[in-house]
């Protein structure tokens, strides 16, 4: 099969799915689905959707817009509709916006259904919220995440879609994890991140180079975090009745906050550093899902360290791929003919056993041949 060049911007757009198009994507997600887990198993489901550019082309197969922001959520929408976690031994937890807050909800739902255990269940909760707060948190590239979707077999298994937004050029950036990859949460554990452009520098405190910059984040906390307050706080009060050079030169206009990093910390953010240096976490994970700490609080510390500690940070995003199966000429990477062969054969077998009217079946493999031949 030839390699073939293209990219995917998804830019925000408003609206809904049409409800005849929703009700279609319903059907045939379902079908396509039913047919992957009867041919090779539920994990291997999980696989697939976990994988950016088997999901793109399902998104693409399934008739949605192919670059809008809504493949993403529309997409994992028409799954959790068509998948009944009875019949079909999966569960999809979460959604866009106020759905993703009751994933924890739902994953406990599941208990009785696939007979899990009290701390099993507890432990996927856990799972899922480090998944959103790392993707917040450590990983800041300017997308602000507002979709979390969970995908959880009987056997345990998982994994996770969640999508930012960055508001300013009102663009996407969609994010996958499958747990059978994550040996370590904080390092490098994403099955892929896709976007088309890359930022020149976002925050990664996940790459293997931050490790330092984590462990010294700990030791901040650790230790009163009365002492950072330096490097944040405002001018003292007793300084007010000082004289400055503003008094003779006001066409200087200096600054009345100067701060040494390029951040802020409200009393308040220091009130849950302190927090959690009563709590002393153990470790950086630990430190990562304690109440409050949020991505200011976690790059404060990420930036006090390389500051005081010459510990810098990764600031190489870390986004893995755009949305193309790679070019010809290597360009953004060589075409992985494997790879690309399988995710097409996967597709092709999954539509031919499943059980849809010839008409839907007709269109979708039409799309499907779109799909390869670049049209």
């Amino acid at each position: 099969m030839p390699g073939k060049i293209g990219t995917a911007h998804l830019p925000l757009h408003g609206g809904r799915a049409p409800r005849w198009l929703f009700k279609r994507m319903v059907k045939l997600a379902g079908g396509i689905t039913e047919a992957v887990i009867f041919e090779y198993g539920a994990s291997e489901f999980l696989r697939r959707i976990s994988d950016p550019y088997w999901f793109q082309a399902f998104s693409c197969v399934l008739g949605f817009d192919w670059h809008s922001s809504g493949t993403t959520t529309t997409t994992c929408g028409a799954l959790k509709s068509s998948l009944d976690p009875e019949e079909h031994g999966i569960l999809v937890a979460g959604g866009k916006g106020r759905a993703s807050r009751e994933t924890p909800a739902e994953i406990q739902g599941a208990g009785d259904l696939f007979s899990l255990s009290t701390s099993s269940l507890e432990d996927l909760v856990h799972h899922s919220r480090m998944v959103a707060k790392i993707d917040n948190s450590c990983i800041q590239d300017g997308y602000q995440l507002y979709h979390h979707v969970f995908f959880l077999t009987e056997d345990g298994e998982w994994a996770v879609v969640q999508q930012g937004m960055n508001q300013e050029i009102r663009y996407a950036r969609r994010y996958h994890w499958l747990s059978s990859q994550v040996e370590d949460f904080l390092v490098s554990p994403h099955q892929g991140i896709c976007c088309d452009q890359p930022e020149k520098e976002a925050l990664d405190l996940t790459a293997p180079e931050s490790e330092k910059t984590r462990k010294i984040s700990v030791d901040l906390v650790q230790d009163n975090p009365e002492h950072l307050k330096k490097y944040f706080q405002r001018r003292p009060r007793w300084e007010a009745s000082q004289s400055s050079l503003n008094d003779f030169y006001p066409e200087l206009d200096l600054p009345a906050h100067h701060p040494v990093l390029d951040t802020d910390l409200t009393d308040r953010d220091l009130e849950v550093l302190k927090r959690a240096w009563e709590i002393q976490p153990s470790n950086y994970q630990e430190l990562l899902s304690l109440k409050g700490m949020g991505p200011k609080k976690i790059r404060a510390l990420a930036l006090i360290s390389d500051l005081v500690y010459g510990s810098r940070p990764s600031w190489e995003d870390p986004v893995k791929y755009s949305f193309t199966h790679g070019g010809k000429d290597g360009f953004p990477y060589p075409v992985d003919r494997e790879v690309y062969d399988h995710s097409i054969s996967t597709l092709q077998d999954a539509l031919d056993q499943a059980r849809l009217d010839k008409k839907d079946r007709y269109q979708a493999l039409k799309r499907l041949e779109g799909l390869v031949s670049g049209e």
